[in-house]
């Protein structure tokens, strides 16, 4: 789903979802979060941005002119499910922003990340993703696969919002 100006959609979680922000970024959304900002800020700097704030405080999701979303579930995969059964897929493929920044994640030769990564995934691998914003590099290990299949319990099989049982 877009927003108004055609623009993918874009969420601020509060302190209260981080493990939630990582999730939406790994599945492709771009989720900014902030762990450490009051309510008066976390609504100003949405408003500013064009931000979704995701939160589980009611009372900042009901602030006037503040698009919001109030996070119900204590549940990852139920919080995911809200997201998404809201405001539609992600915009971007699963794994094209950085867990940690939310930046987007360039491709890098292996070359380039010699240096960066242990000898035996330079070995194994042959396809790289540096983070511009963090310097993180991320490559398809086992990891990837346990996080798809986690993250495949958020969706049925026809990719839409699911019960789990995918």
């Amino acid at each position: 789903m877009s927003t108004a100006n055609d623009a993918p959609i874009r969420f601020l979680a509060d302190g209260m979802l981080g493990t939630l922000a990582k999730w939406l970024r790994l599945l492709g959304y771009d989720t900014a979060y902030d762990n450490f900002a009051a309510d008066p800020e976390l609504a100003r700097r949405a408003r500013a941005e064009g931000r979704v704030l995701l939160t589980r405080d009611h009372e900042l999701a009901a602030r006037r002119g503040l698009r919001a979303l109030l996070i119900r579930s204590e549940v990852l995969e139920e919080q995911v499910r809200e997201v998404v059964s809201r405001f539609g897929p992600p915009p971007q493929p699963a794994l094209s922003r950085c867990g940690v920044c939310n930046t987007v994640l360039e491709p890098v030769t292996p070359e380039e990340v010699a240096d960066r990564v242990p000898p035996y995934v330079l070995q194994t691998q042959t396809e790289f993703r540096r983070c511009p914003g963090c310097g993180r590099i991320y490559w398809p290990g086992t990891h990837v696969q346990r996080m798809r299949e986690r993250a495949a319990r958020f969706f049925d099989r026809d990719g839409a919002v699911g019960g789990g049982d995918a």
